[in-house]
């Protein structure tokens, strides 16, 4: 029993954090950045403004948490795919699984309203902040997957940052389809272009 207990408090503060996250994220495209507070997303969470404090710093660095969060889950479900499993397989099968299943056609107003919220320039600093640890995670399990070294090898550094890429290209994507487009089918596309080497689409 007592062995459980910190796995639960770990999935409560993980939860915690994923709901503050959220809200910010959510606040921020209803009423832009500049008019959300602190203490309205504590509240929306349900949580104190103490509470969100101590998950995060900024309103920037709590709305980029989701994107941080999930190339972390890619990093840890990378290290768990079977060991036999080809490289970009596993690799996409894992950045695929923090996404969850494909959801039905995006609102063109939100997609809109998020385009527009990630031209804030201090959620591009944040984003690449938090891009860069987040790709230094991805690296280390590419690594350990692979017998390579992340601190000293082109190898993992240059697979992490080509998935990472993945990721963006597809979001952006995603940001300005017209018509709307589900995400996920997009991911999937981009990570099996890049299993395949990038072929020439004008050889085919």
């Amino acid at each position: 029993m007592t062995t459980d207990q910190p796995g639960l408090r770990e999935r409560k503060k993980a939860a915690t954090r994923a709901a503050l996250s959220w809200a910010a994220l959510r606040l921020a495209v209803e009423r832009g950045l500049e008019n959300v507070r602190v203490e309205d997303i504590a509240a929306a969470a349900g949580v104190s403004p103490r509470t969100y404090n101590n998950y995060f710093s900024s309103k920037a660095e709590a709305i980029v948490s989701r994107h941080q969060e999930r190339v972390r889950q890619a990093a840890e479900a990378l290290r768990a795919r079977p060991a036999a499993e080809p490289l970009w397989e596993a690799l996409t099968h894992a950045v695929l699984e923090p996404f969850g299943p494909v959801v039905e056609q995006p609102d063109p107003q939100w997609t809109a309203a998020v385009r527009l919220l990630l031209r804030e320039p201090v959620l591009q600093a944040e984003l690449w902040r938090g891009g860069a640890e987040a790709e230094a995670g991805l690296a280390a399990s590419v690594a350990a997957r692979t017998g390579t070294d992340a601190a000293r090898d082109l190898y993992p550094k240059l697979v992490a940052a080509a998935a990472m890429a993945a990721v963006k290209t597809a979001n952006d994507q995603y940001l300005n389809a017209d018509p709307p487009v589900p995400f996920q089918p997009l991911l999937t596309a981009a990570l099996h272009l890049l299993a395949a080497g990038l072929p020439d689409p004008s050889a085919r």
